[in-house]
C-alpha cells in the first residue's frame, strides 16, 4: 500500500470526529454510593470502602502524561467533572461521539463478588451522569474480567442499553486473554455486536514486566507493548477469531508501532508450527487485519514524517487505526492529536469511517 497525498500537518481532528477513548473519572468513592443495590451499599458503608479511591497504580495520580496541566481541574481528579470535559474536548474538538472508557480498580479487585458490584455500581453511574446529560457520549461496559459468569450477566444487563458500544477488559489479567475461561465474555460480545476493548493496564496478579517487577513508572508504562503483544498472540494461538468470526478487538493506548515487528515474528514461527494450531488457516498478519484496531493516541510516532508514511505501509491496512483523543491523558502538543505525516484520505478513515465500521451500534444514530 503506498500513500502518495500531501502530508498532513500536525493538527486537531476534523468536525465530526469519533473519539474513541476518553476517561470519564470518579470524584470521588460516595458519588457511586446511590448506584449501588441496598445490600452493596450496606456493605460498601460497614467497610468504609467508600473513604478509598481504587484508583489503579499503574495511572499514578501525578505522571506528568496522565493529564494535560490546563484540563486539570480545582478540585477532583482530571476527567471527573462533565462540564469540564464539555469544555476542554467536546466543545473543542466537537466530535460527534465520544466512546467513555473506565478505568477503575474494580477490575482488579480479588473478590469476584465486590468487583462485579463495583462494575455494576460503576456502570450506573456513567449511564446516568454522563450518557443521559450530553448526548454525544457512548460508553463501555466495565465488568469483573476475573470472572465470566458474571462479566456476562453485566453485559447481557446492560446489552439493551445502545449507548453502551464495548465491552472493556485490561490487556494484562489473571490469565491470557485468549483462554478458554474468558470465551463466554466474547461470545456474549460477538452476540450482541459490542467489540471488545483491551486497554492499557494490569489486573497485577503478575508483573507487568516478563523479568519481575520494575522499579520505575517508566519501565512499567513501556512494558505495557509488551502486555499487548502477549495478549494478541493469546488471542490468535487460541483461535478466538476462528470461534468467534464476528468479534473485533480494539487495543486502547497500545501504541502503534510495535506492531508490524510482532506480526512479522509470528507470521514467520505460524509457518513452522502450523501442525500445532490447525484451527489457523491463514495468516496470523491477515486475521488482525481483519478483526483488530488501534486507537491513535498515545501514537509512538517516528521521528520523521517519512517514518510515519514507512509504518503505515508496514501496518498494510488503512482500517486499522482509530481516532482517539485520550482524555485527559495526554500524549500530544497544544490540539494536535493528529500526528504529523498522515495522507489527508487517511485521516478521515481514521477519525469517521473506521469507526463507525468498528463500532456498529455508532451508526444507528448517524
Amino acid at each position: 500500500m503506498a500513500y502518495s497525498s500531501a502530508d498532513h500537518p500536525a493538527s486537531a481532528p476534523p468536525i465530526g470526529a469519533i473519539d474513541c477513548d476518553i476517561h470519564p473519572a470518579l470524584p470521588n468513592t460516595r458519588v457511586l454510593l446511590p448506584y449501588f443495590d441496598d445490600y452493596w451499599r450496606e456493605h460498601v458503608l460497614r467497610r468504609g470502602l467508600e473513604r478509598e479511591n481504587f484508583e489503579p497504580s499503574s495511572y499514578p495520580a501525578n505522571a506528568p502524561i496522565n493529564a494535560r496541566p490546563d484540563w486539570c481541574l480545582p478540585a477532583g481528579p482530571p476527567g471527573s467533572d462533565l462540564s469540564a470535559m464539555q469544555t476542554h474536548l467536546l466543545d473543542l474538538f466537537r466530535p460527534t461521539f465520544g466512546i467513555c472508557n473506565m478505568i477503575h480498580g474494580a477490575q482488579v479487585m480479588l473478590s469476584e463478588d465486590l468487583s462485579a458490584a463495583f462494575c455494576r455500581a460503576i456502570n450506573n453511574w456513567i449511564r446516568a451522569e454522563w450518557l443521559d446529560r450530553d448526548p454525544r457520549l457512548r460508553a463501555s461496559i466495565v465488568v469483573p474480567p476475573h470472572s465470566a459468569d458474571l462479566a456476562v450477566e453485566e453485559i447481557e444487563r446492560l446489552a439493551p442499553d445502545r449507548r453502551f458500544v464495548q465491552v472493556l477488559l485490561l490487556a494484562m489479567t489473571e490469565l491470557p486473554l485468549g483462554r478458554r475461561q474468558n470465551w463466554p465474555i466474547y461470545k456474549a460480545a460477538e452476540a450482541h455486536g459490542l467489540p471488545i476493548g483491551i486497554h492499557a493496564g494490569s489486573s497485577f496478579r503478575h508483573p507487568p514486566s516478563a523479568l519481575g517487577w520494575p522499579s520505575y513508572y517508566l519501565e512499567d508504562y513501556v512494558s505495557q507493548s509488551q502486555g499487548f503483544q502477549a495478549a494478541l498472540n493469546s488471542l490468535i494461538s487460541e483461535g478466538i477469531f476462528v470461534k468467534f468470526p464476528g468479534l473485533k478487538v480494539v487495543l486502547i493506548e497500545s501504541g502503534v508501532t510495535w506492531l508490524p515487528a510482532s506480526l512479522w515474528r509470528l507470521d514467520k514461527t505460524w509457518r513452522g508450527v502450523r501442525a500445532e494450531v490447525p484451527w489457523l488457516e491463514q495468516r496470523p498478519t491477515e486475521t488482525v487485519r481483519e478483526h483488530v484496531r488501534l486507537t491513535l493516541q498515545p501514537f509512538d510516532s517516528p521521528p520523521t514524517e517519512a517514518g510515519v508514511r514507512i509504518l503505515l505501509e508496514q501496518l498494510g491496512s488503512d482500517r486499522m487505526l482509530l481516532f482517539s483523543s485520550d482524555y485527559p491523558h495526554w500524549h500530544f502538543d497544544a490540539d494536535d492529536a493528529l500526528p504529523a505525516g498522515l495522507p489527508d484520505e487517511l485521516v478521515h478513515k481514521i477519525c469517521i469511517e473506521n469507526p463507525l465500521e468498528t463500532y456498529p451500534r455508532l451508526k444507528e444514530t448517524t
